[in-house]
This record gives C-alpha cells, structure tokens and sequence, in this order.
C-alpha cells in the first residue's frame, strides 16, 4: 500500500529471491511473534492489536479462475480500479465466474465494516523518481500511517503478492547516519523538531531499509491480511511491508486494498 500520511502456517518450500541483493523473500515462519493466523472474516476484523502482535492473516486457498479476470481485463499500464458492474461485464468461463464472486463478496465484506476498499489490477506503480536519499514509493519497505486508529486490509488473487519485513529487521531510513546526513543538508537547518516535521510532512520517516540478513516474507496468494499502521496512540509497531517487483511484461496483480 502507498504510505499515506492521511490515508503461514506452512514453511516455505520455495524460495524467491528478492529485488534486494542477498535476501530472500520466504514464507513467513510459523513462530513469528508478531503475526497471528485467524481462522474467520469475523476474527480478522476483531482481533484487536495487542502484546506486540501487528499482523493478522486469514489464510484461504480461494476457488476460481483469477488469472482468467486478470487477462479479460486486458490492463497494458497503469492501475485499472474495478467495481460491481465492470466485473460482471466479463465474459468468462464458470471458473472465472466464481472469481468474480469471490472478489465482491470480499468487497462487499469489507464494506459492510464501514471501509472504503478498492479492487485494483496493476500493470505497474508509479516510480519516485525524484533525487534524494529516500525513495517513497510502493515498492520501497514502508508503514502507512493515518491520524486516527486504523488498519489495512490486503489481498492479493492473482501475481506477485506483497512482502513484509519483520520489525527486528528494520531500520528508518532517516536513522541511518549517511541519510539523515543528506536530508538534514536538503532540510537546510539544524536536526530540530522543525527537521522532524519536515521528515513527516515527505513521509520520509515512514520507509524502512532491511537490516543485515533480513528475509522477507510473502503476505501469499488468497490471504486476506490486516496489518497495523502508524498512528498516534497506537500500542504496537506499524506492519512494514511493500509491493513487490512487477517485471515488464509479467501478467498485471489483482490486489485488494483498504
């Protein structure tokens, strides 16, 4: 998910590597502290955050043809959102057809919690493309924060899925020395709270480098994930996670997001 200021119980047995130079992005090992597995739409949603828990994973293997959705949608770039009549419009086959079901009757779950969820196919993110020491974009690690407690749903039916990065494993960009030094130089002042705001107000306190040896993990294919973001107040650490890498010419996601 874009950091927005205002907005398994398997091991692993296949490993892919990352974008990341000497990690690996694994499945998320079944003794991780901070990840509780629930077994229900109903537990995913009311589980509060506590002791340290910032991950909650309803692990489902989902019937129906998602890669079939994804072709018909024919997204060449850029991110297409879908809704309730685009989705019915498809001309698919029975396995494509109970996709679609699967995909409103998350969207219409999600709603029903009073949340504004969006079903995208993506072709691609936009880059940050701006010089500096801190890159923020998606595909960078990140936590989203809000203003007032909140979470973030995700799922991913069809392509590469998000990654998240064990909080051990995590550093703030903007606490690392040679960074901070290069963002104290853009700020043109002195490592104040004005420095701080300005480090809030680019989100540049929200993205995070894997410390030596970190493997991520994979949120997974069909799982719907709640996860804890940045908030004021908030009793555990935001969940960092990114979008994966999407390959010219690979095959668009299918992600729910809210």
């Amino acid at each position: 998910m874009p950091a927005n200021r205002h907005a398994a119980s398997r091991l692993a047995i296949v490993v892919r590597l990352s974008v990341d130079v000497g990690m690996e992005s694994l499945v998320l090992p079944v003794d991780y502290p901070r990840l509780q597995r629930v077994q229900s739409f109903y537990e995913l949603v009311s589980t509060p955050f506590t002791a340290g828990v910032n991950a909650l994973c309803w692990e489902r293997t989902l019937p129906g043809d998602f890669g079939e959705v994804v072709a018909q949608l024919g997204v060449g770039e850029g991110i297409m959102t879908l809704d309730g009549p685009t989705l019915r419009s498809l001309v698919l086959s029975a396995a494509g057809r109970v996709a679609i079901d699967v995909l409103l009757e998350d969207l219409r779950r999600l709603s029903e919690q009073e949340l504004d969820p969006a079903l995208n196919c993506i072709a691609g993110y936009p880059r940050d493309e701006q010089p500096g020491p801190v890159v923020t974009d998606v595909f960078s690690f990140h936590a989203d924060s809000s203003p007032v407690e909140a979470s973030t749903y995700l799922c991913t039916y069809f392509g590469p899925a998000s990654e998240g990065l064990k909080n051990e494993d995590a550093v703030r960009r903007v606490d690392l020395p040679a960074t901070r030094a290069e963002l104290l130089q853009a700020f043109g002042g002195v490592d104040d709270d004005g420095f701080r705001i300005f480090l809030n107000e680019h989100c540049y306190d929200l993205h995070y480098a894997a410390g030596p040896g970190a493997r991520p993990f994979s949120f997974g294919v069909g799982n719907l994930w709640r996860i804890a973001v940045d908030w004021p107040g908030s009793p555990v650490p935001p969940c960092v996670h990114r979008a994966p890498e999407t390959p010219l010419g690979a095959p668009s996601r299918l992600l729910l997001i809210s």
